[in-house]
């Protein structure tokens, strides 16, 4: 049975250049979602994302390989942050980001399938933010992108070149609708990478 790696499939928006960022037209994609807010090393609501969004996205990739014969690499962890007002936004002061985590789906998982693979965890584990839960479209469209390497914390200069490199194109944003906010996906397994070799690819829609 062959495994499927929607990251080369999708390998326009699943890599990206550390040195300059890039536009790239990202399509509708389907995801699983748990939105919650405070510092993601520090809120209890974060952890229990990631308690939930992975079991059931494994538990996905089990019923398609059992039930269509489709096997496939589960996707990366991603990141959607934000605040109210986007002028605010700070890499350094977490406390008072909102945020959505998520796992993008295969094309071919169905609402039938996320809801058994729900069940099935709930009745195994039951983690916290299941009911919080959703599977829903992202459409991002036009957006930038750009390769960092190292500590998130130290994002800091490549999200700044990255929205020098906005403002260059000609292209504005303000975070005020949900295909606008700061977008992370997260290459690398963090408990297996060292901090200086996390790769992370930071997107930002644009208008």
């Amino acid at each position: 049975m062959p495994k499927i790696d929607l990251k080369k499939e999708f390998k326009e928006i699943y890599t990206a250049s550390k040195k300059q960022p890039t536009m790239v037209q990202v399509p509708k994609l389907n995801y699983l979602m748990i939105d919650g807010e405070g510092d993601p090393n520090t809120a209890p609501a974060y952890q229990e994302a990631m308690e939930t969004l992975f079991p059931v996205s494994f538990k996905v990739k089990f019923i398609s390989k059992k039930e269509k014969s489709q096997d496939y690499v589960v996707m990366p962890l991603e990141g959607l942050w934000w605040v109210d007002n986007m002028k605010d936004f700070s890499i350094e002061d977490k406390s008072s980001w909102k945020w959505t985590a998520m796992i993008m789906q295969p094309y071919f998982i169905t609402k039938t399938m996320i809801k058994q693979a729900m069940e099935e965890v709930e009745e195994k584990k039951n983690p916290a933010a299941l009911s919080r839960m959703r599977f829903e479209s992202l459409e991002e469209g036009l957006s930038a992108q750009i390769m960092h390497i190292g500590p998130y914390a130290e994002e800091g200069p490549t999200v700044a070149a990255l929205h020098e490199f906005i403002e260059k194109e000609g292209h504005e944003f303000d975070g005020s609708i949900q295909g606008q906010k700061h977008h992370e996906i997260y290459l690398s397994d963090v408990r297996r990478a060292k901090p200086e070799n996390l790769k992370t690819i930071i997107r930002q829609p644009v208008k």
